[in-house]
């Protein structure tokens, strides 16, 4: 049964399982992990009440299981799922954009669709992973023809009806058909997401690591550093989080490594933080695990996934698979704490929870969306 320490319950929504939810105006936006369950759209205006207002479908083998909302648009991803080695017919992945003049009313406007082959070999299919988005840019992770595996694009919404692409980066060796060759087998370093701050985008690359990015001039963007930790580390780093604030008078990035993936048997995926005042040369520093998990080899999608990238304070929302919401205080950066936490009841249809995305909303609520089903509404306590 539910159980938690300084977070409650205020509501709870028995809905398809999703990668990411989005929270604005009193609506939860809620991308889905499967088929035919696309994008949903809940009113949350009563966190007691949560009700399912529309969903848009997406077709058989597909998915939009990532979306972001602002400044009257709602963007999702679109993209075939990883299992499936070809496109179904007449469909190509992309960007999904919907007129959000109405809150919690979508209207499409149009499907932005990028080419790319699938690669079977790959734990993304071909399209768009996730992105992000500032009511203007796009920063996504697109297939392209003739890349192996995501690459780095920005695309500009100003018109939604006809997104432009601004720039592109990739990493040296993905560009097959310009006669760039890999180090690295398969898709195995692929931009999973870029994060903008300031003139810089923060991206992860999957079993590459992750890179920063200059885009003072986004039609070129400029590498300044990378950094790996795979191997010796066996997971996928997943996300690439800059703060907004400096701690101690330094710059800092949380790094999320995903729990999946991992190249050797190995104990579960943590918390990086990592010190970017000289970003040039980045320097992680400290990192946080859960007291719970030892140093045991545990199954996949046991530990971290996602943090909040709603950052409000100090005090960080980070999903962390099969251990429900974990408050991680990062106040004195060498020295993180859990200050609270809280596990849902396990959806049904599962034998343990998959806690994958976590945000706030503006009156400081939490909602955290299970991959298996189920969103679940949570608020600070004592």
């Amino acid at each position: 049964m539910a159980r938690g320490k300084g977070l409650r319950q205020v509501g709870y929504l028995d809905c398809p399982g999703g990668g990411q939810v989005s929270v604005e105006n009193g609506f939860a936006y809620i991308g889905h992990m499967k088929s035919a369950d696309g994008t949903g759209v809940v009113d949350v205006r009563d966190p007691k009440n949560p009700k399912r207002v529309i969903n848009f479908p997406m077709p058989e083998k597909t998915h939009a299981h990532k979306v972001r909302v602002g400044n009257g648009l709602m963007v999702t991803n679109r993209e075939v799922l990883p299992v499936h080695s070809q496109q179904p017919e007449g469909f190509k992945g992309g960007l999904g954009i919907y007129d959000l003049s109405k809150p919690g009313n979508p209207k499409l406007i149009t499907n932005w669709e990028t080419e790319g082959p699938n690669d079977p070999s790959s734990l993304v299919g071909s399209g768009i992973h996730r992105f992000d988005f500032d009511g203007r840019y796009a920063y996504i992770s697109p297939t392209a023809e003739g890349y192996l595996g995501n690459i780095v694009m920005i695309l500009d919404l100003k018109d939604p009806a006809r997104p432009q692409e601004v720039g592109r980066w990739w990493l040296p060796g993905q560009w097959a058909a310009g006669g760039e060759t890999s180090t690295w087998k398969g898709a195995a370093y692929r931009c999973h997401h870029p994060i903008r701050r300031g003139n810089r985008l923060y991206v992860s690359y999957w079993h590459g690591g992750f890179i920063i990015l200059d885009i003072s001039d986004m039609t070129k963007p400029k590498f300044v550093s990378r950094m790996s930790w795979h191997p010796p580390f066996p997971w996928p780093t997943h996300t690439v989080l800059p703060l907004p604030y400096r701690l101690q008078g330094r710059d800092i990035m949380l790094v999320a490594d995903e729990d999946a993936a991992r190249t050797r048997p190995f104990y579960p995926a943590f918390l990086w933080l990592v010190d970017i005042t000289d970003e040039a040369h980045p320097m992680p520093f400290s990192s946080f695990q859960l007291d719970e998990i030892d140093g045991s080899e545990q199954p996949d999608f046991t530990g971290v996934h996602q943090p909040s990238e709603k950052v409000t304070g100090t005090e960080i929302p980070v999903a962390w698979f099969a251990y429900g919401v974990r408050i991680v205080d990062i106040k004195n950066p060498h020295a993180p704490k859990e200050v609270a936490h809280f596990l849902p009841d396990l959806p049904a249809g599962s034998n343990r929870l998959q806690s994958n995305d976590v945000t706030t909303d503006e009156r400081g609520l939490l909602y955290v969306i299970d991959r298996i089903r189920g969103l679940t509404i949570m608020e600070r306590a004592g």
